[in-house]
């Protein structure tokens, strides 16, 4: 398994009194992996090296 890019403790937080399982955790994890993928081939396509808010 990769290094994570969420914090599942940081999740806990947004969710107060939820339990939050692991494959939510990791699903989330590969959710975010993908905007940031995709949010960096805009920023390349724009001829960028700076990825922003503005690319997801």
């Amino acid at each position: 398994m990769s290094d994570f890019v969420i914090v599942k403790a940081k999740i806990k937080d947004v969710v107060g009194n939820y339990n939050v399982s692991s494959d939510f955790a990791e699903e989330l994890d590969k959710h975010v992996k993908g905007l940031i993928k995709k949010a960096a081939e805009r920023a390349d396509s724009n001829n960028r090296k700076t990825v922003m808010a503005k690319d997801l």
